[in-house]
């Protein structure tokens, strides 16, 4: 069995739900009253991928007040993938995600040279009634600034947070097997309706 190390980092404004979406994701567990992040945070998944390979997945949730910007450069080091979330009732923090994506390309790059594979995710889709932006709003930028792909989900429902990792999963694993010359195939056992449906689009029920 081949275990591999692999760091994502999620970034965002404060209050969009990062530390939740990484609670869920590891613990399956959601609260309401989790403390803001100071710095950054770390949590730890293991994933049996395959019968030939055992991921161990570094999350880092990274605080989104402007105070520790100047120490995203540190956090950013030799992450595999990003995730960057988004408030889909609060625009102002969409409208930021550009300037998150501009700040993980400047300071971070795979070891080929490759920007990080970044997926965006926008959170409380359950919350129809004071959405503010809207999924046409979202594919326009997640192209124009060369986004692997986005997502709606919901932390509090537990939506699309699985099949989101579920793909950037995937994508390391791919770029994986580019550095290292590997024609082995690393999909994982069952489908990704991100991947297998061909487009970023949401799945989101709400």
């Amino acid at each position: 069995m081949t275990e591999l190390l692999f760091k994502v980092i999620i970034i965002g404004d404060p209050f969009v739900g990062k530390t939740s979406f990484v609670q869920k994701y590891v613990s399956n567990t959601f609260r309401k009253d989790y403390k803001m992040t100071i710095g950054v945070d770390f949590a730890l998944k293991v994933i049996r991928w395959s019968h030939k390979y055992n991921i161990k997945l570094q999350l880092w949730d990274i605080a989104g007040q402007e105070r520790f910007t100047s120490m995203t450069r540190v956090y950013y080091k030799d992450a595999h993938a990003c995730l960057i979330m988004f408030d889909l009732t609060q625009k102002s923090t969409f409208q930021n995600t550009v300037r998150w994506k501009r700040d993980l390309d400047q300071k971070c790059n795979l070891v080929d040279g490759s920007p990080v594979p970044c997926l965006l995710l926008a959170n409380k889709c359950d919350d129809i009634e004071h959405r503010e932006v809207t999924q046409e709003e979202i594919e326009e930028l997640c192209k124009e600034f060369n986004f692997l792909g986005w997502s709606e989900t919901s932390v509090k429902d537990g939506l699309m947070i699985e099949e989101s990792m579920g793909f950037l999963l995937e994508e390391m694993m791919a770029k994986h097997a580019e550095l290292e010359g590997i024609s082995d195939s690393f999909q994982a056992t069952g489908s990704n309706p991100l991947k297998d449906e061909e487009t970023s689009s949401s799945k989101c029920p709400c």
